[in-house]
């Protein structure tokens, strides 16, 4: 079959097209054929060495397709199921890749794969952060960085949803108007505003929580724009991984706390999988939040959506159709 593979860490033209075995899936693992990838920044990670790999790999997270073989102690799924899957095992780039059963989940008829592939990872963040991370409730006023990427896009819906204050900060005005068209109250231009002077202007005292993902650019200017004992979420590295802050830092600011939360900690048991998938699930059902038609590009061409999405060049979500 055809698969993404890496030999060592670097730039999108270290990803090469190659053929390797189909695996076969073991006791407890069902194997996926794939219908669609997602892309992510956390594979642009992998890639560069950011976040360690062993080499030589595949690379990936996430994908949604149909079971074609289950292992012997299979019971969670049978042959035939919608599934999407979005914590690993690495090598979702390919055209089909062997899943344990509880790190799957099935996938209602009522959502394409394309959809589920280009939204689980990203919505399953976009719940922790707003429900477990920090839990948004009505009247909070909330910051959220890269709002017209893929994460962004959903978290400001559900936030809105939730009747938060949405402040949306993106790279550039069209961005901004994908935002607003999505809910957000308010819009602040990265490249052209002062995020910390804008953020304080609108709410008078700062916000309740900033959602960060884009990282050394805009990580001071984050903390700036909370209230005291505000909460700020470093969860990317858009734009290279954030300084390093002295903790009295946080305590000069207004005793503030910091977290760098990770999905995998927040559905680490399959109970936890199964009650985030289904709270996302649930509001792409009911129409609460809009998941827009991701940018599809052939499998061959994982090298260039990666550029694309490190480029910024791209709004909402990526996938790699085999």
């Amino acid at each position: 079959m055809k698969a993404i593979r890496l030999e060592q860490n670097g730039g999108p033209d270290v990803l090469a097209l190659a053929d390797i075995p189909v695996p076969e899936p073991g006791a407890n693992e069902v194997r996926v054929r794939h219908h669609a990838i997602g892309v992510n920044f956390i594979d642009t990670y992998q890639r560069s060495g950011l976040y360690k790999i062993g080499l030589p790999s595949g690379l990936g997270l996430e994908a949604a397709g149909v079971v074609e073989a289950i292992g012997a102690s299979v019971t969670r799924f049978k042959q035939g199921d919608r599934i999407v899957y979005a914590s690993g095992p690495i090598g979702a780039y390919a055209e089909a890749n062997v899943v344990n059963e509880v790190r799957a989940v099935k996938l209602p008829d009522a959502i394409p794969f394309d959809i589920a592939a280009a939204s689980l990872l990203k919505g399953m963040t976009a719940r922790f952060l707003l429900r477990k991370t920090f839990r948004v409730e009505r009247g909070h006023d909330v910051v959220i960085h890269a709002a017209a990427g893929g994460v962004g896009q959903i978290a400001v819906q559900w936030a809105k949803h939730l009747g938060a204050n949405v402040i949306a900060v993106v790279g550039s005005d069209a961005k901004g108007e994908i935002a607003k068209s999505l809910g957000a109250d308010h819009i602040i231009i990265q490249t052209r505003d002062d995020i910390a002077k804008r953020v304080r202007e609108i709410t008078g005292v700062g916000a309740h929580v900033v959602y960060d993902s884009v990282g050394k650019d805009t990580f001071l200017a984050s903390l700036d724009c909370l209230r005291p004992l505000g909460m700020m979420v470093s969860f990317g590295n858009a734009s290279g991984p954030p300084p390093d802050i002295n903790p009295l830092l946080l305590s000069q600011k207004g005793s503030l706390f910091l977290t760098r939360p990770t999905m995998f900690s927040y559905t680490a048991t399959v109970e936890q999988l199964d009650e985030t998938s289904a709270d996302l699930f649930d509001v792409i059902e009911r129409g609460a939040v809009k998941i827009a038609p991701p940018a599809h590009y052939a499998l061959a061409d994982a090298a260039q959506s990666h550029r694309d999405l490190e480029g910024r060049k791209t709004t909402g979500s990526l996938v790699l159709v085999p």
